[in-house]
């Protein structure tokens, strides 16, 4: 079972699921509306699909679902990615590390970094595989320090804890990126969200079968009940 602290959202996704990216900008959303800023933390912790699966996201598959997701909410922010190919990040293990890290100065500032690095990505075409383009990301939140950052990406003070959440993919566990978990045992694979590609995947388009945002005003209240009961 998955460990959820009281007031906080567990939260699991790679940083370069188009689905997670939408997830995160319902929680914010949700948490803002709901004006529980103050009361609920994000506590995002790294499915790392490159080790579960032994390679890369596939670039044609994160191609065909951006369109979708980004009609679901297009204030998250996006572009087709407009960098040569080669500039592609095939790897999210270090930008992964750097937001658990960014948990040495509190989860608001790992969870300020998360959001900002799936926005680097997703509508700045950045390469967060690299360590300069991580810590620019970082260098550009306020609720981050990043040089403390850089020192405890370099010390590799925040590796073990990223790989260990690698664990935590597995039957009963996570299945899936977005993955949310609340303090209740509430377990929440990609929210209120189902979709299906209609050929193979990367080859195919992705059809969306239903969205239902409203789900993450239940998740944040989940969130906030053990906390206030």
């Amino acid at each position: 079972m998955i460990s959820v602290l009281p007031g906080t959202v567990a939260v699991y996704a790679d940083l370069a699921c188009p689905w997670a990216h939408v997830a995160v900008q319902r929680l914010w959303r949700t948490r803002a509306e709901l004006d529980l800023a103050e009361v609920v933390r994000f506590d995002h912790r790294a499915v790392l699909l490159e080790v579960v699966n032994r390679g890369t996201l596939p670039k044609p598959v994160i191609d065909a679902e951006i369109p979708v997701a980004a009609e679901m909410e297009p204030d998250a922010g996006w572009q087709p990615w407009v960098e040569p190919d080669w500039r592609w990040p095939v790897s999210r293990l270090l930008a992964a590390e750097a937001v658990q890290a960014a948990k040495e100065q509190g989860l608001a500032a790992s969870e300020a970094l998360d959001r900002a690095l799936r926005r680097a990505f997703f509508a700045d075409s950045a390469c967060i595989t690299m360590r300069h383009v991580v810590l620019g990301v970082a260098g550009s939140v306020p609720e981050v320090d990043a040089g403390a950052l850089g020192e405890a990406l370099d010390a590799g003070r925040a590796r073990a804890a990223t790989l260990a959440h690698v664990a935590d993919f597995a039957p009963g566990g996570a299945t899936t990126s977005p993955h949310l978990f609340t303090p209740d045992g509430g377990s929440w694979p990609n929210p209120g969200v189902d979709y299906h590609w209609v050929g193979p995947p990367g080859d195919s388009a992705v059809a969306l079968k239903s969205d239902d945002p409203s789900i993450y005003r239940r998740i944040l209240t989940k969130a906030v009940e053990p906390a206030q009961g």
